[in-house]
């Protein structure tokens, strides 16, 4: 029960690694706030959860974040953990790609991990403690075909975390990233098979990752297990791009 009593918001839970991260918080004790903009999926997912709550945010909308973190306060009492998960893919060659698709998942990966790091911090420095987990990617690392805006914006949520973390450190709280590598779920799956294949053969381990494995390393990141750590960045990808 490494989260005892720790309540925890995570944006982007109704499904995927988002979920993941929930379910698994939940199983150590966190009170849990889903944020989603899939209302009726995030309070599916609270059903299952037990002491939890759902509520619709865009991560791009300022005051959604606040009507967010506010009812992970008015409903359990505190912020311990924010998990900054949300996002989109609107994939385009850099020729083919328009200016709509590269501002969209700018916003939602990077204005949102904005959003929600600095409405989270203003709570957690008050209370002088908790931890912030931002899900960045591999393709933040190396770049990826077609995803100059998705890997723009998680090399961004890179830099942005780095810099919160040396910001809120003395206020006893704590900034970490995760950069999954190709992770089994719906959105992958629905690659094309040459393209998937393509990847595998990348990976030392010879499989892809599953969306428990990036939210166990979530968790280790949001617990006292890693309390001298801030300003990291861990690498779930199976040694893939190592």
């Amino acid at each position: 029960m490494l989260l005892n009593g720790k309540t925890a918001v995570v944006t982007g839970a109704a499904q995927g690694i988002g979920l993941a991260i929930a379910e698994l918080f939940a199983g150590h004790g966190a009170r849990v706030v889903i944020g989603d903009l899939n209302l009726e999926a995030a309070e599916a997912a609270a059903e299952k959860l037990g002491p939890a709550r759902a509520a619709r945010c865009d991560v791009t909308r300022a005051a959604d974040v606040d009507a967010l973190i506010a009812t992970a306060l008015e409903a359990f009492g505190s912020l311990d953990v924010m998990v900054n998960n949300a996002g989109i893919t609107r994939d385009a060659t850099l020729r083919t790609m328009t200016e709509e698709q590269f501002d969209q998942v700018i916003d939602v990966h990077l204005k949102g991990t904005w959003n929600g790091t600095r409405k989270a911090a203003a709570v957690m420095r008050e209370q002088k403690s908790g931890a912030i987990v931002n899900i960045s990617s591999l393709s933040g690392k190396v770049g990826m075909v077609g995803q100059t805006n998705y890997s723009a914006a998680k090399a961004g949520i890179v830099g942005l975390s780095k810099a919160a973390a040396k910001e809120l450190a003395h206020h006893g709280v704590r900034v970490n990233a995760i950069q999954p590598g190709l992770i089994r779920s719906a959105m992958t799956e629905a690659m094309p098979r040459k393209a998937w294949d393509q990847k595998l053969a990348e990976i030392p381990m010879g499989r892809a990752g599953e969306v428990h494995e990036v939210a166990s390393v979530a968790l280790f990141l949001a617990c006292d297990l890693s309390s001298y750590m801030t300003g990291t960045v861990l690498e779930v990808t199976g040694g893939r791009f190592m």
